[in-house]
């Protein structure tokens, strides 16, 4: 394959860090310099242009193509690139030609979603829901902590995401079990341990924090039942996806006093809605989805990795970061 057709969608609705515009494809280009002298580019806003685009398009990149009849208006397509890790809001996949691979952003995240997880957990450590809790109050409490060496810290779904904040809350000591599919080790955690032994690692972490796609497997994992199942006084933090925990449970047990705190940076719907009770639960910080998007580096990083995997199909490789249909990541 000598040159192939890129077709780039963004979204007006979106936040300006999502945003793939000339300018920041440009400078991409000029990071690959062989593989983008062989693409021609179209970059264009929602579906403005987007039949006329996609009727030579050998590739698309973007949040949200348009599905129905996509084969009839793409008969060139062979690769959908995703600017997202998570890829749930595209599911059944029923939709997808045949001989179109879908891929997603997996990897993308981790420096900023690693620190920002790390943190959460420093966080949950210090007491920090509680004392913002009692600062609401006009309350001088004075919550002292042992630091986070030697306590457990669960990572469940401990993969490119989980992974990152294991390497970063390593330095401070604590025991680190992962909960991963297969099982496979990752060198910053401890413990690595598959599915089928969440319920025993949930009993006996101080800190869980989940960082899961939304599946079929995964949706409810975190139930009421699980929940009763962690340990007194533990805290979790989510910044995979709501549905993956029961949060009504969840705000059930922050109440009752059975967990200490959350820090929840993921809902469903989003924006959170003004009257959502989740403003206002004790302990309880929500932050806007904010926790793996750098300001700066999100689209230049996402943009190199498509140019990796232009450059293999031009060259007749492998793609990285396929998607499995069937597993829903």
């Amino acid at each position: 394959m000598d040159r192939l057709k890129l077709h780039i969608k963004n979204n007006r609705a979106g936040e300006e860090v999502f945003r793939m515009t000339p300018e920041r494809w440009a400078e991409a280009a000029a990071r690959n310099p062989e593989v983008a002298a062989r693409v021609d580019v179209t970059i264009d806003w929602d579906f403005d242009r987007f039949d006329a685009s996609m009727a030579s398009a050998d590739a698309f990149v973007g949040w949200d193509p348009k599905r129905k009849g996509l084969a009839d208006i793409a008969p060139n397509l062979k690769l959908i690139h995703i600017i997202g890790a998570g890829v749930e809001h595209l599911a059944p996949f029923d939709w997808l030609p045949s001989g179109v691979t879908l891929t997603n952003n997996r990897g993308v995240h981790a420096p900023k979603s690693g620190e920002w997880g790390a943190m959460a957990l420093l966080m949950l450590n210090a007491r920090m829901p509680e004392l913002l809790e009692s600062q609401r109050r006009h309350a001088w409490n004075a919550l002292f902590e042992t630091p986070i060496a030697g306590k457990t810290v669960a990572i469940v779904g401990a993969g490119e995401m989980g992974g990152s904040v294991a390497e970063r809350i390593r330095p401070f000591g604590p025991h680190i079990v992962g909960v991963r599919r297969g099982g496979a080790p990752h060198p910053a955690v401890d413990e690595m341990v598959g599915p089928d032994r969440l319920d025993e690692v949930l009993g006996r972490s101080d800190f869980v924090l989940v960082t899961l796609p939304m599946t079929r497997e995964t949706k409810g994992l975190i139930d009421r039942r699980r929940i009763g199942l962690m340990k007194p006084g533990a805290g979790i933090v989510n910044m995979g996806r709501a549905p993956v925990i029961d949060y009504d449970a969840l705000v059930d047990a922050l109440r009752s006093g059975h967990l200490r705190g959350a820090i929840l940076d993921v809902f469903e719907p989003e924006p959170l809605p003004e009257r959502s009770p989740y403003w206002d639960v004790p302990n309880l910080i929500a932050t806007p989805h904010i926790s793996s998007d750098d300001l700066t580096a999100y689209i230049p990083r996402t943009l190199d990795l498509l140019l990796d995997n232009l450059g293999r199909m031009l060259d007749g490789k492998p793609f990285r970061n396929v998607v499995r249909p069937d597993l829903g990541y």
